[in-house]
């Protein structure tokens, strides 16, 4: 088991985040969980959590970055196509104000979610690199352009690289490559990719690189059907 840290999970109440928490707890670390709104029918932080709210465009993340070991950002926007076409600048404007507070307050170490399609177009089936990646191309934009700030930073960082993500249970059983998800791969799991997360967070490890990470998945949940269904529920 690791030495226990106070981690700042940003997007806690997303798929991936809820999985950040609920593991981060269990390895007996102290999470400060922070959303923008927290649902009035969020259930109860539980144990070793403190809830925190947080706009990462518009507050001033200082408060919210005092006094914790290492930050988590697990957000991501809405999948509808409204939000698709004129995404918030989660990635951008939000990474900005994130690294000003963290150098502020003598915090180093970020382990973000980025995508391996920001680099590669050229993974998954046919229906889902014309249908999905045109799709998420400003999302994806937004990406590219906070690793370029993450670079250019004085932070520890790593941004994780995760193939399509998928809500099924933990395995642990993942490959992790440098930046981009092999060939043959195209799904990633929240809670493997929330597992890695932590792991980097823990050991240290991939300090101011692009991991990708994804996992072989059935076949019916890696066709081009499924993921385009998802993309377009």
């Amino acid at each position: 088991m690791a030495d226990p840290k106070t981690i700042l999970v940003l997007g806690a109440h997303g798929v991936t985040g809820q999985e950040v928490v609920k593991q981060a707890v269990a390895r007996g670390h102290h999470v400060r969980a922070a959303e923008m709104k927290w649902p009035d029918d969020a259930p109860p932080a539980g144990h070793n959590v403190e809830r925190a709210t947080a706009n990462v465009i518009e507050d001033d993340l200082g408060p919210v970055v005092d006094g914790v070991d290492a930050v988590i950002s697990a957000l991501g926007v809405p999948g509808d196509p409204a939000t698709l076409l004129d995404p918030p600048p989660l990635y951008t404007t939000g990474t900005t104000k994130l690294i000003d507070a963290m150098n502020a307050r003598g915090v180093t170490r970020l382990v973000t979610i980025s995508a391996s399609f920001v680099v590669t177009h050229d993974r998954g089936p046919l229906l889902f690199r014309t249908t999905a990646i045109p799709a998420l191309t400003r999302v994806l934009h937004q990406m590219g352009e906070m690793e370029e700030m993450l670079r250019v930073s004085s932070l520890d960082w790593t941004a994780v690289r995760p193939g399509w993500l998928l809500p099924e249970p933990l395995t642990g059983d993942y490959v992790v490559v440098p930046d981009v998800i092999p060939e043959d791969l195209i799904r990633t799991r929240h809670a493997d990719l929330a597992h890695f997360m932590l792991h980097c967070v823990e050991s240290g490890e991939w300090i101011r690189q692009t991991p990708a990470i994804a996992r072989q998945e059935a076949e019916d949940l890696s066709s081009s059907f499924e993921v385009v269904r998802e993309m377009l529920a």
